[in-house]
């Protein structure tokens, strides 16, 4: 079974350096999936309200016989419940789907500016911590402008940012914005949802280079730039070889060949989290 690393948030809890996701994975067959993915090595599991999956997540956590205090449990709330009231009812709803008892990570999923209520939202996810429902709250597909309002107006810094990052959406200026301001950043669709960057020469010469698959260069190249990739894969041999890439390292400058990959309209369905609405 693969050991992950962990890495300590700026709340003082541990987060794995890899997660797996769960993005479309449901029914009896994705438990299946998921329990398989446990058995090697995966603690951290990402779902989220709109995936429709929370009791599938749950499901699987319970079969492997595992306590459920080694897991770190990630979802995500909607557009939908960012009013307060209404982010208190879902944060207790994903718990009472999952049946974990409390929500390791919990995040805003898209800020929706447009509807100018993530800040409200945020404070209910404050205020579910210090009830003890979840450990640690972050967001996901925030701009600096979103992070800083949150900040600003609530106190607290959120210990993740979950954005899109890719070979063809490097995320540099996103990156930089959250370190300086003490947010981890993960990624979603960190392989690019099977995007061509997989048959790009430099990836497919380093593969080769390091003796491991192109997916394996994109999550080392990931995990240095300080970076919790989440990969979603349903299928057992990518699983584990999406967990054995802590057994080499990427020079500087092959990190930086990766990042010369970036495209000016690289994101995979362009959802740009400043006018991006989940459910329009």
């Amino acid at each position: 079974m693969a050991k992950i690393p962990d890495i300590t948030l700026n709340d003082g809890y541990k987060l794995p350096a890899l997660g797996l996701g769960t993005y479309q994975i449901r029914g009896g067959e994705g438990v299946q999936q998921i329990l398989t993915a446990i058995k090697d090595g995966y603690r951290a599991l990402d779902t989220a309200t709109n995936y429709d999956n929370e009791g599938v997540v749950g499901e699987a956590i319970r079969e492997s016989g595992i306590p459920r205090s080694q897991f770190i449990v990630t979802s995500k709330l909607p557009g939908k419940y960012h009013e307060y009231d209404e982010a208190t009812k879902a944060i207790q709803e994903s718990i009472y789907r999952l049946g974990v008892g409390y929500l390791d990570l919990y995040v805003i999923h898209w800020p929706l500016p447009k509807r100018d209520h993530y800040v409200e939202a945020f404070q209910a996810m404050i205020d579910a911590k210090k009830r003890g429902l979840i450990r640690s709250i972050g967001v996901s597909n925030f701009e600096p402008e979103h992070l800083d309002r949150v900040i600003k107006e609530t106190g607290v810094t959120p210990a993740v940012n979950q954005i899109e990052i890719h070979p063809y959406w490097v995320q540099e200026r996103m990156l930089a914005e959250d370190k300086r301001r003490g947010i981890l950043t993960e990624a979603w669709s960190p392989l690019g949802r099977g995007s061509a960057a997989l048959k790009e020469p430099i990836i497919q010469k380093l593969a080769q280079k390091y003796n491991k698959n192109v997916g394996q260069i994109i999550l080392r190249w990931h995990v240095q730039r300080g970076i919790v990739p989440i990969p979603k894969s349903t299928n057992l041999n990518h699983q584990r070889a999406n967990l054995a890439i802590f057994d080499f390292e990427l020079t500087p400058a092959e990190v930086k060949e990766i990042n010369g990959l970036n495209k000016q309209d690289g994101r995979v369905d362009g959802q740009d989290p400043n006018v991006y609405e989940e459910f329009e």
